[in-house]
């Protein structure tokens, strides 16, 4: 059964369209890549998927549930949203608003209205889990590129999300930082999560990525691909090189 189901989804921007006539199952526990050159569409997929915006046409479904306008207008059951699927932002800063890295990530859980006990343990295990432990004490403003993205992602996975989205997590990242965040994706997929995730760098995200949305310049999906699949194509493999 379809973890995620869109049909025939569009955005529209003031001015400009974002996403053009989508139609997509996404299943449990697939990790997805979306390719594409920047402005083609794979930001504003992300931001539907995680309720942050409503599409202008067609439909949305989450674990069969309808999402939209009405269902984003009631905050419990947008609440409920926002904990099932976790998002990191391309620009890091936007979500870290806390004064030290321990109570970013405790503020989801504590919203959750868990117990204090349960939310050190949440803490703790996800700081351990994005190799941020030594960081819990620092400025979150403070901190590297890198270190910004780790403790992001520790702060949505303190949420215990079902789906991880990610605006383009490796932009800005040492090599050795992008291998970090790549492992540790790959070991998120394995313990069940499903991983959607933005780049216009195929050349970073081919070893990890199981299936490939390519989106063009006018926000359409062109191909809609497994990695085996994408073996067997090197035209399109060439076009994925030159994003």
């Amino acid at each position: 059964m379809a973890l995620i189901d869109l049909t025939d989804l569009s955005y529209d921007y003031p001015n400009t369209c974002g996403l053009a006539s989508l139609s997509l199952t996404i299943n449990p526990g697939e990790f997805v890549c979306l390719m594409g050159p920047n402005g083609s569409g794979k930001s504003t997929l992300l931001r539907l998927l995680s309720g942050l915006a409503t599409a202008t046409q067609g439909t949305y479904r989450f674990n069969q549930q309808l999402i939209d306008s009405g269902y984003l207008a009631d905050a419990v059951k947008r609440q409920q949203l926002h904990q099932q699927i976790g998002m990191v932002f391309q620009n890091t800063d936007v979500q870290l608003f806390n004064p030290t890295v321990a109570e970013e990530v405790a503020f989801g859980p504590q919203q959750l209205g868990l117990s204090p006990s349960e939310v050190t343990k949440r803490v703790n295990d996800c700081l351990a889990l994005t190799r941020s432990a030594d960081l819990r004490d620092r400025v979150p403003y403070q901190l590297s590129g890198g270190e910004k993205k780790r403790v992001a992602l520790a702060s949505v996975l303190a949420l215990n999300p079902q789906v991880l989205l990610l605006d383009e997590p490796l932009n800005g990242l040492t090599i050795a930082a992008q291998q970090q965040m790549l492992t540790l994706l790959q070991q998120l997929q394995a313990a069940g999560k499903t991983i959607i995730m933005a780049s216009h760098n195929f050349q970073q995200v081919q070893p990890v990525g199981q299936r490939f949305l390519i989106f063009n310049a006018d926000h359409h999906v062109t191909a809609d691909v497994t990695a085996s699949e994408l073996a067997t194509q090197p035209d399109l493999q060439a076009q994925l090189m030159t994003l």
